[in-house]
């Protein structure tokens, strides 16, 4: 197996290329999630993925403190909620107070915004531009608690308008990936930003159709190993992080143990999205009429048709 490696962010800090992800499934969780962070560090993690709207980041700061593990090993990422558009500061010096610690990488978690419960029109302020703006606020004044800022569920349209604007660069871009959304242009055009992509839901949500596929459970036998651990070593090949998410310990110690595909299995795998109706998502946000919380598949640039489908 491969040594966990890290990738050079563009502000020089390094990221480790597989994380922990503490999304529950639901709002929540927190015993699950102070459980799930242990373990992964007990195992070797060292990169924590929460967010505000995981409601669980009280539980992630104390066990990051429960751990032993010294906090300065640690690459901790949390997320403004959509609800916090209009109150960065505000909303950052909570997550702050929650996890009782300092922030290694703090992302806009969407591009959208509500208030009071209704999503607010693209151009409509606080745009993300505006909250960008607010984000490199918060970097500049305080470096002792904030080290990076980046964003997350982006397109090379909403990050090709954000940077006109920028003074920052985004350190890192995250979004759903997997072989049946391998997302390869706008990888390619973050490389060229110098924007480091993460990849969330990398298991895809172990759909079996994924999973069974031959050109990974192909790989999985030859090599001995698991199929999510195929998926991962596929990302982390294409110069992507990943962010799985497991309870079970067992497979949390697996998914840190990956290795290195050959040509033809990195080739054959980076195929599977161009097979008859497998170029799509696998998440549950896509509304009937073609929206993710409130914005339409245009408006944020993904190139998707109702129900997450490409093509």
């Amino acid at each position: 197996m491969a040594p966990i490696k890290a990738f050079t962010l563009n502000n020089g800090l390094k990221m480790p290329a597989v994380g922990i992800g503490c999304w529950m499934g639901a709002p929540g969780g927190n015993e699950r999630a102070y459980a799930t962070v242990l373990t992964a560090l007990k195992h070797g993690y060292r990169h924590i993925d929460t967010a505000a709207g995981y409601q669980n980041e009280e539980a992630v700061g104390r066990a990051i403190r429960d751990s032993g593990v010294p906090r300065e090993e640690i690459f901790l990422v949390s997320k403004l909620p959509n609800s916090a558009h209009h109150r960065v500061k505000e909303s950052f010096e909570e997550t702050l107070k929650e996890l009782g610690t300092y922030l290694d990488l703090y992302l806009i978690h969407w591009p959208q915004c509500s208030v009071e419960g209704s999503w607010v029109p693209p151009n409509q302020s606080p745009t993300y531009t505006e909250v960008w703006s607010q984000m490199e606020a918060l970097l500049e004044a305080h470096p002792d608690k904030l080290k990076s800022i980046g964003v997350s569920n982006f397109s090379e349209t909403t990050l090709a308008d954000l940077l006109t604007t920028a003074k920052i660069i985004p350190v890192t871009n995250q979004v759903e990936l997997h072989p049946f959304l391998p997302k390869f242009q706008l990888n390619k055009f973050c490389q060229e930003k110098g924007i480091i992509v993460t990849a969330y839901s990398p298991l895809a949500r172990n759909s079996d159709a994924l999973h069974k596929h031959p050109a990974i459970a192909s790989v999985a036998e030859a090599h001995g190993v698991t199929t999510a651990q195929v998926l991962l070593s596929w990302a982390n090949q294409l110069g992507i992080v990943v962010i799985p998410k497991s309870e079970n310990e067992e497979r949390i110690k697996l998914n840190f143990q990956l290795f290195t595909l050959s040509e033809s299995e990195l080739e054959s795998i980076s195929n599977i999205h161009k097979e008859p109706g497998n170029h799509k998502s696998l998440l549950a946000y896509h509304q009937p009429d073609g929206t993710v919380f409130g914005w339409t598949y245009d408006q944020l640039g993904w190139g998707m048709k109702v129900g997450g489908v490409i093509g």
